[in-house]
């Protein structure tokens, strides 16, 4: 065959692979999910952002200590929480990662949806960090702080010069959220007391408690346990970082950034 024959020849192979219908790269990699009922978001992200986000970051995009979830194979093979349960509820004590056998199915369900719904392909420009989290309204997150915050804290007392102490942005955030919570991404000079636990009169530092038991270590340093049986013996817990707990269900992104934007002039 001539040599410009040939040429022809490849031409029109090339022209005709050029043309076929290509499939799109992370069509199956990275499926692509329906939106789901924003009440199941709610609540997904609620459980995620008390129970996951301090590991596997606010945006499921890895954190201190946790991995990508969303560029986990198990994550995305998973549909409505069935492969992601087991790994909730028994845990990878071996990886680092605890078990949370309180979370039911359904708390599951609610969790893979909200996880589910971040959008991810094989060009996730979200995994780049913004050159800064300083977007927030200062004067807002002042009305919130002090709406939400001031019967603890104050700008002039216990916080004063607190970003001085605590430069990055992104530490102070973190050290607000939960603080003694964040690893190295909170501040380390942050004390959070123990939560402590009254039963029957007797106080101590909690160390364990279920349905069955609650265990205890005393002022003299000893373990004691006691066996439970509903309200009997009665039970009072005191966790210094409830307030917090309870404000992780209801941060909006705005919320946060204006506190922390407000936060940073604490100087």
């Amino acid at each position: 065959m001539p040599s410009t024959h040939i040429l022809a020849a490849l031409l029109a192979a090339i022209t005709a692979v050029a043309q076929t219908p290509q499939k799109p790269k992370n069509s199956a990699a990275f499926p692509q999910r329906s939106q789901a009922d924003q009440a199941v978001l709610d609540r997904g992200r609620a459980l995620y952002g008390v129970n996951c986000n301090f590991c596997h970051g606010s945006d499921a995009r890895g954190g201190e200590g946790g991995p990508n979830l969303l560029r986990s194979q198990l994550v995305l093979q998973d549909k409505n929480g069935e492969l992601i349960a087991p790994v909730i509820q028994k845990g990878r004590t071996d990886q680092g990662m605890p078990a949370f056998a309180g979370i039911t199915t359904s708390q599951v369900a609610d969790l893979a949806a909200y996880i589910h719904n971040f959008p991810v392909d094989n060009r996730d420009p979200a995994r780049f960090p913004p050159p800064s989290i300083l977007v927030g309204d200062a004067k807002a997150g002042e009305q919130y702080f002090q709406a939400k915050c001031g019967t603890c804290h104050s700008a002039t007392g216990d916080l004063q010069g607190i970003a001085s102490k605590i430069t990055d942005a992104r530490v102070l955030q973190n050290t607000f959220l939960m603080p003694g919570k964040g690893g190295s991404k909170a501040a380390p000079f942050i004390h959070v007391p123990p939560v402590t636990v009254n039963v029957a009169g007797i106080e101590g530092e909690l160390i364990r408690i279920d349905d069955f038991s609650v265990t205890l270590k005393d002022i003299e340093g000893a373990q004691r346990t006691f066996r439970r049986e509903g309200d009997n013996p009665k039970v009072e817990l005191h966790d210094p970082l409830k307030p917090h707990l309870d404000l992780l269900r209801t941060y909006t992104d705005k919320d946060i950034h204006n506190v922390t934007a407000y936060l940073v002039t604490l100087k």
